[in-house]
């Protein structure tokens, strides 16, 4: 295999899950459907399906203009790789949350024993030139074990959660080697900035790694570079949609106004301070008449963590619901199940307020739907959290600090208030920098500096 230079291989894209059925949807689909299909690509991840005896090959997916691979999990594989080491350690870790982590030995050995398994099906795809995407958390060690099977292709990686500090990394059982994961990679692709700097602290602090004069780092005869591509989404497209939205949004009274937060039931995602701070507001504005509509989908229930942020969000919205409600209406209605994304975008484009207040986030791409929601003539506005990497870009937001109840009431507050013109210079200023630097900017930004980089050390 060569080291992939020419520009006429094919894209190889890995994910954890591979978007199967005749029209997959999605943001990552979205971002990469024409990159793959210009060049015949493939793209490959988990059918989703946990078999007894995953065969040795992948099932081919035709239908689309790339072709599909996917492959199964057994149970024991789905347990440690994925609700495991994936998402009981690698999960909270990389949001802050060490002391949610719940490490096993067992669940380390499947996880790497996948990626090898992985390995060794990929490695038999590959040809001369390809170009190969590994995408997210669940495939770190990935790059490591195509190297060990001869595989010289450039390979690279994006993160689409945040990177963690080195103290939290130092938690891990196997912080020297997930160091070292990343340094197999050409290229390691972050949300944001302040991920950079933090992935550099890390190799930095490893006795192996050199820092080179261009800001790349040196393990042994491997080069690495990293650099940030803020993922968006398809701007005009979803602005289009929410302009023309006809499904039932929510029944308000004349006067009332709504905040809208949407967000998957995560522990990440800040809900029970979202509350509280909406309690605040509503202690000093009484009878203002603003309803909260929290959407929030289920996720990994089968975690236990889930299931206490499940319960907590229920007790507070039911405490906040029972002090402040009358007969016509409801401060907080908490919906706990997906809504179409159709009627959603209806939904942001109704909200006075998108409240979107994670307590880390490597983008959150419901703050740039909420935005490009929104009527330009009269626009709501965005209440950000300034730890979702989002915040980089989205600096015309009022930014807030997720943990401090006060300053999140007050940005309600303020939000609720503000004068039409500062509202549409807030949105004109955000709606530019969604356009500019949209979902196919991302793809077409990442892969252009991939195909660039410079190969070993040669």
């Amino acid at each position: 295999m060569s080291d992939g230079i020419s520009n006429a291989g094919r894209l190889i894209v890995v994910s954890n899950r591979l978007p199967l059925g005749p029209n997959p949807s999605g943001g990552l689909v979205v971002a990469l459907h024409d990159a793959l299909s210009e060049r015949s690509g493939i793209w490959v991840g988990t059918s989703g399906q946990v078999v007894d005896q995953p065969g040795p090959k992948f099932d081919r997916h035709d239908g689309l203009a790339f072709e599909r691979l996917s492959f199964d999990l057994s149970p024991a594989e789905h347990a440690g790789y994925y609700l495991g080491f994936s998402n009981s350690v690698l999960w909270p870790l990389f949001h802050g949350r060490a002391d949610l982590v719940d490490a096993r030995a067992a669940d380390l050995d499947v996880y790497r024993a996948v990626n090898d398994r992985l390995a060794m099906m990929l490695a038999a795809e590959v040809e001369r030139d390809d170009v190969i995407w590994v995408q997210d958390y669940h495939l770190l060690p990935l790059a490591g074990a195509l190297r060990k099977l001869g595989v010289t292709n450039r390979i690279g990686f994006f993160l689409h959660i945040p990177f963690p500090a080195l103290y939290d990394i130092m938690a891990l059982p196997n912080s020297d080697e997930f160091i070292r994961w990343l340094g197999y990679f050409d290229l390691v692709g972050l949300q944001t900035v302040r991920d950079c700097a933090r992935l550099l602290e890390a190799f930095r602090s490893r006795p192996d790694a050199e820092l080179l004069f261009d800001a790349s780092v040196k393990f042994g005869d491997q080069r690495v570079e990293a650099r940030a591509f803020p993922i968006g989404i398809d701007t005009t497209a979803f602005a289009a949609e929410a302009a023309a939205a006809t499904g039932p949004g929510l029944p308000l009274a004349p006067g009332e106004r709504m905040i809208i937060g949407v967000d998957r039931l995560d522990y990440s995602k800040g809900l029970p301070n979202r509350f509280r701070a909406f309690r605040r507001y509503l202690e000093a504005h009484p009878d203002s008449g603003i309803t909260l509509l929290q959407i929030a989908p289920p996720t990994r229930e089968d975690v236990a963590a889930y299931r206490d942020i499940r319960d907590e969000l229920e007790g507070l919205s039911g405490s906040i619901n029972g002090q402040y409600a009358d007969l016509n209406w409801t401060p907080i209605r908490y919906i706990h199940r997906p809504v179409p994304r159709a009627q959603l975008a209806g939904l942001y484009r109704q909200a006075r307020v998108g409240f979107v207040t994670p307590l880390a986030d490597g983008m959150n791409l419901v703050a740039k739907e909420y935005v490009a929601a929104q009527d330009g003539d009269d626009p709501g506005v965005l209440v950000l959290s300034a730890f979702a990497g989002a915040a980089e870009q989205m600096q015309a937001a009022l930014l807030v600090n997720p943990f401090d109840l006060d300053d999140m009431a007050g940005a309600l507050a303020r939000a609720l208030e503000m004068p039409l013109a500062e509202r549409r210079d807030r949105h004109a200023t955000l709606m530019d920098g969604l356009l500019t630097q949209d979902i196919a900017w991302w793809s077409a930004a990442y892969l252009k500096t991939l195909r660039g980089v410079k190969r070993g050390l040669n």
